[in-house]
């Protein structure tokens, strides 16, 4: 297979499905004269022009809701942010109407969208650039929320996202961007709402998505050289979620550590934890450990960043905690 980038991978799985159907289209701001503010777009208006790639104006409520009037009329528009801290200028458009119209119009009018850009921090860019909302639009029914962390999982999960009835928020990461990663050359989709296991282990599960994920396979290679085994999971999906995937490993493993880069309270670890001692109780050997980012706003310090961020050493420490080691 040839190596991409997650850039790339994500223009491609856009391209090819607007050469697919014409319904799909693609607006944010600088979308198309820039290629994207990450060149995720790049050379999508030289092949599609201004009517399906469109740069719009700062002004996200405006234009997101342009997209939910274009869904209820037969289009699959895909909406970009410059990052999803700037989703939340145009929230009510998502939760109140893109997440609800299906259910509120007794099924006359599904939404096939697609709200895609970047999640969670990406080095000194502040306290409210540096945000990961997953749990906030996971937590609304009639939302579908994706999180890739290499680029083949993001064409695929792409892909799917577009051709999918109803709304999908598809995060990324700047820090993301520039990965390589092997993609194949033909077409392939990857259904939404199922997990990947990526490392195979036996003492002890660690549950993740997303860049923050890079942490817990390098914790994995320290933890192996003292004897113990990891098994990794990445959603991929948070919504809807892979359970299933998450208490298999746990009933094989009997340890479940869960690593996310977001505040600790409501978080996806707190729903997963509740799921797993709700469906695997009498499995466990020890306390399900969560690793979060601090219970603060980010800071631009770059010595309280990497403090505030979860790290391999956390996950070191979280896996011998639950090992008893």
């Amino acid at each position: 297979m040839r190596t991409i980038q997650f850039r790339e991978a994500i223009a491609e799985a856009m391209s090819e499905e607007m050469r697919r159907d014409e319904s799909v289209y693609l607006m944010g701001e600088e979308v198309a004269e820039y290629n994207g503010a990450y060149k995720a777009s790049k050379g999508m208006l030289d092949e599609f022009g201004p009517k399906r790639v469109i740069d719009t104006p700062i002004a996200e409520l405006g234009f997101a809701g342009i997209a939910v009037g274009s869904a209820m009329n037969g289009n699959r528009p895909i909406v970009e942010y410059m990052t999803f801290n700037f989703s939340l200028v145009g929230i009510d458009q998502i939760i109140n109407n893109a997440a609800k119209m299906r259910q509120m119009s007794a099924g006359q009018f599904p939404m096939p969208m697609v709200f895609r850009g970047p999640t969670a921090s990406a080095g000194q860019l502040g306290a409210t650039h540096s945000q990961a909302f997953e749990n906030w639009f996971a937590n609304t029914p009639g939302l579908k929320v994706v999180v890739p962390s290499t680029p083949y999982d993001a064409k695929g999960l792409l892909k799917a996202a577009i051709r999918d009835n109803d709304p999908v928020i598809f995060m990324e990461s700047e820090q993301m961007y520039g990965d390589k990663g092997e993609v194949p050359d033909g077409e392939y989709i990857l259904p939404l709402g199922v997990a990947d296991i990526k490392r195979e282990g036996t003492d002890v599960t660690i549950v993740s998505f997303g860049k923050i994920i890079k942490e817990a396979f390098i914790a994995a290679d320290e933890l192996e050289k003292e004897g113990i085994s990891c098994e990794i999971i990445d959603l991929r999906t948070v919504r809807p979620m892979d359970y299933d995937a998450i208490i298999n490993s746990v009933k094989k493993t009997n340890r479940l550590v869960v690593l996310e880069e977001a505040w600790p309270f409501a978080s996806v670890a707190s729903e997963i934890t509740y799921m797993v001692q709700e469906r695997a109780f009498d499995y466990l050997d020890a306390p399900v450990q969560r690793i979060t980012t601090a219970d603060t706003p980010a800071p631009y310090s770059p010595t309280l960043l990497k403090e505030w961020l979860p790290n391999a050493e956390d996950v070191i420490k979280a896996v011998k905690k639950v090992t008893y080691k």
